[in-house]
């Protein structure tokens, strides 16, 4: 599906009454979506027992 397809999709689901904030953060997200599975088909991922390793190390205290 392409991005134009994805918005009209989007705008077609939400109330009538949707404020343009709402309808833009609502793209934004789908935006963030495609590009994580976007990085993920080029391999550009952490796998997760790497994250699990490292955890410990990103909490501050």
């Amino acid at each position: 599906m392409s991005d134009k397809e994805m918005v009209v999709d989007l705008l077609k689901r939400l109330p009538a009454d949707a404020k343009l904030r709402d309808i833009g953060r609502e793209i934004e997200f789908l935006a963030a979506i495609r590009e994580g599975e976007e990085q993920a088909d080029r391999g550009e991922v952490v796998l997760h027992d790497q994250v699990k390793r490292e955890f410990s190390s990103w909490i501050t205290k």
